[in-house]
């Protein structure tokens, strides 16, 4: 009845499903769909056609290629195309935007982050403190997490006048816990911090506005809940207040469009996202990215994210009231503001289960000491899949197969 009743539903038939499989593991990688090959293929054959007059064909689309994927991605963030450019990876655009936006005084120098965001972050973070001849051990503030979840208050309170710039994750991708970033970003904005946000597991599960919150920049990944492949190109958001900027990080490809082939030695600031890219853009990296987009503009953002909240609660459903007495628990927040797009599936042998739920045909992924991750993705799981799950995982315990 739930996946009959589904206005999604439509969506699944364009994406390849492994049969006997139910992969609920898109918030790591999702999917390949249908319309990311067909977006990967086209640009493949017209490379085979045209070879290097590819860059001049279809009104020289693959010349502005980061434009046309940043028409697609505003709505998922509710920001202007020209902010945002496709480019690089999520850990590059922090470097990125820090060369930038920067810029520790005697007084103001601290870089605000938390201690259970993804540890990549942090790795930039410290390698950006240390180019500005800095101690991280001095300029990187640490908010300690008291238990599992992060209490914004901490955050908050550890504002104070010698931080410079934060660098939050809006889902953390262990936990799926969703911070309550308004309160956060306001309080940044009136202490005049520079806010990076890390959106990788909140874009294309969550409805996000970030114009509303007044932020500075943010980076993302697109091959989890955006289904854009393997390693396919990242986003990094720009607030156009720092249009004015030159980049701390400068490439040809910054340099304005019309004066890029006369090569001077220059630099011509593009005075939008786009002056923030560096090298020639990874057109197969990108490409997939485009189909996938298409389908996400033709689903639209707040009905993913109301199926999504759905599907995520029947699976919550079903472990309280089938798997509790086997020792598993929910192990994150249940309210739906401060949930992901990810449950986590609790028991003291999750590793071995998760390996178990492998040799069924069941894809989800295991995190220290006791998680198991498992997303039920709405442009593509259905409630059949969800409810197959636990009875597997039923089975599993009651054969003691793990």
């Amino acid at each position: 009845m739930l996946d009959r009743l589904d206005p999604l539903r439509q969506f699944r038939q364009r994406f390849y499903q492994t049969k006997g499989e139910i992969y609920l593991c898109g918030h790591t990688l999702g999917l390949a769909s249908i319309d990311a090959e067909k977006s990967l293929n086209d640009l493949l054959e017209l490379w085979k056609k045209e070879g290097v007059s590819i860059w001049m064909k279809n009104n020289r689309k693959y010349v502005k290629y980061s434009s046309l994927l940043a028409e697609l991605i505003a709505p998922l963030i509710k920001v202007q195309p020209d902010e945002i450019v496709i480019s690089g990876s999520c850990t590059s655009n922090i470097h990125v935007a820090m060369c930038t936006l920067y810029k520790p005084t005697s007084r103001k120098y601290k870089v605000l982050v938390d201690d259970i965001n993804f540890s990549s972050d942090r790795y930039a973070v410290d390698s950006q403190v240390r180019l500005k001849n800095l101690d991280p051990r001095d300029a990187v503030k640490v908010v300690h997490c008291q238990g599992s979840f992060m209490d914004e208050d901490l955050i908050i309170n550890s504002m104070t006048e010698d931080v410079a710039l934060l660098l939050l994750p809006v889902v953390y991708y262990k936990t799926s816990q969703v911070l309550e970033m308004k309160r956060i970003c306001e309080k940044a904005n009136e202490l005049d911090i520079i806010i990076g946000l890390d959106v990788s597991h909140a874009i294309g599960v969550i409805d996000l506005d970030l114009q509303v919150l007044n932020i500075d920049f943010a980076v993302w990944c697109t091959y989890k809940y955006l289904n854009g492949g393997p390693g396919s190109c990242a986003g990094l958001y720009i607030n156009k207040k720092h249009f004015h900027l030159m980049p701390g990080l400068a490439g040809w490809y910054g340099n304005k469009d019309e004066t890029r082939l006369q090569f001077k030695q220059e630099f011509d600031h593009q005075k939008n996202a786009n002056g923030w890219q560096i090298g020639t853009p990874c057109l197969f990296s990108m490409a997939p990215l485009q189909g996938s987009l298409e389908i996400f503009n033709e689903a639209g953002i707040k009905n993913i994210r109301k199926k999504s909240l759905r599907i995520t609660a029947y699976l919550m459903y079903l472990i309280d009231k089938k798997l509790v007495r086997y020792g598993f628990n929910v192990g994150n927040l249940r309210e739906d503001e401060k949930r992901g797009g990810h449950v986590c599936v609790v028991h003291v042998d999750a590793r071995r289960i998760s390996l178990a739920l492998k040799s069924r045909g069941i894809v989800t992924d295991f995190r220290e000491p006791d998680i198991m991750r498992v997303a039920p993705i709405a442009l593509y799981n259905t409630y059949e899949e969800v409810y197959k799950f636990v009875e597997i995982l039923l089975d599993i315990m009651k054969r003691k197969t793990y």
